[in-house]
């Protein structure tokens, strides 16, 4: 499913991560972004950008609560470091609308 909100979305950051990562998700959010639903839980969805994945909750408010971030070869989550940002390739590409495809 594609995931766009209609305006700037307030995303609160439950573990600190790294400012870049929290714009580049609110750009994703802004533009419109593959997502997946949580089976198990409801308004809870995965969000796909290239090389990363982003785990969220949306209120029904509309606030997004941001939860972990891993990258998509890991087998595990590996949620970022503080004051680290991962590498997203991509990024680019989701945020101008070039997808390549």
């Amino acid at each position: 499913m594609l995931l766009r909100l209609n305006e700037n979305p307030r995303i609160e950051d439950l573990r600190n991560h790294p400012a870049e990562s929290v714009e580049a998700l609110r750009r994703l959010l802004r533009t419109g972004v593959p997502a997946h639903p949580d089976p198990q839980r409801p308004d809870f969805y995965e969000v796909d950008n290239c090389s990363r994945v982003f785990y969220i909750h949306i209120t029904p408010r509309g606030r997004v609560l941001l939860l972990a971030i891993w990258s998509k070869d890991a087998q595990e989550p590996n949620v970022e470091s503080a004051g680290r940002a991962a590498t997203h390739p991509c990024e680019e590409a989701w945020t101008h609308g070039n997808f390549g495809f």
